[in-house]
């Protein structure tokens, strides 16, 4: 069952993902385990991106991410509605083409994308339909969308042992590691609040996306959501 969206100011949360931008990689990494390289080693494989094709990676942060698509050969563009993220991704990596953009209003043509991706920032696009539109308007007919986010664990015993990380676990390890905690409370409360796996692929479908499907990883902690745009 689809939960409502957390309300939320965009402003506020491009303002809490500048202040975080400098250590965020490092912070994600502690938190999530080094699982969220795995998940982020998943998306790439499941995004299946080429040599020649442009790829939207949206949600970027300071391009991680993208990197793995342009190391490949991929012709990338990282964009973010955070202007602190833009700047230190630009710093790391300045071979990279980095734009700031708000996923409800992207900065780009129609159909100028083979592939869009976004991972880990879906919950932060709000209205979700409108983003997922968005994506859609900039992708190629037959182009694809891959969506990596957090997600509903379907085991009762494994989501209530999730649950209890979020509320008890997570926050005082991102006090220790983060330079800005707070952000980490945004992140608690909009994973609990974000749709399960069939909320997500309704959004999708209700964006005009086909052939939408999923699939689970790490016990649906994380889900990898994949459409084509029509």
């Amino acid at each position: 069952m689809a939960r409502a969206q957390l309300d939320k100011d965009p402003a506020d949360v491009a303002g809490m993902f500048d202040d975080v931008a400098g250590r965020y990689d490092l912070t994600n990494d502690v938190l999530s385990l080094g699982m969220d390289r795995l998940w982020r080693r998943a998306t790439v494989q499941a995004v299946d991106a080429k040599p020649g094709e442009r790829l939207l990676d949206l949600a970027a942060g300071t391009g991680t991410s993208t990197a793995a698509f342009a190391d490949r050969g991929v012709d990338t563009v990282a964009c973010d509605f955070s202007t602190g993220m833009v700047f230190e991704g630009k710093r790391r990596r300045p071979d990279l083409a980095f734009v700031a953009g708000d996923g409800t209003a992207l900065p780009f043509a129609d159909d100028t994308f083979d592939v869009a991706t976004i991972s880990f920032g879906l919950r932060n696009v709000n209205p979700t339909v409108v983003g997922l539109r968005e994506m859609l308007r900039v992708t190629k007919p037959g182009g694809r969308l891959v969506v990596c986010e957090f997600s509903t664990p379907p085991v009762r015993a494994f989501g209530a042992l999730y649950r209890f990380y979020l509320r008890n676990v997570l926050t005082p390890i991102s006090r220790a590691v983060s330079s800005n905690p707070e952000a980490y409370d945004y992140l608690e409360e909009s994973i609990l609040d974000w749709p399960d796996q069939e909320g997500v692929a309704a959004l999708m479908h209700e964006a005009g996306w086909r052939s939408v499907s999923y699939r689970n990883l790490t016990g649906g902690i994380v889900a990898l959501h994949r459409a084509v745009a029509p």
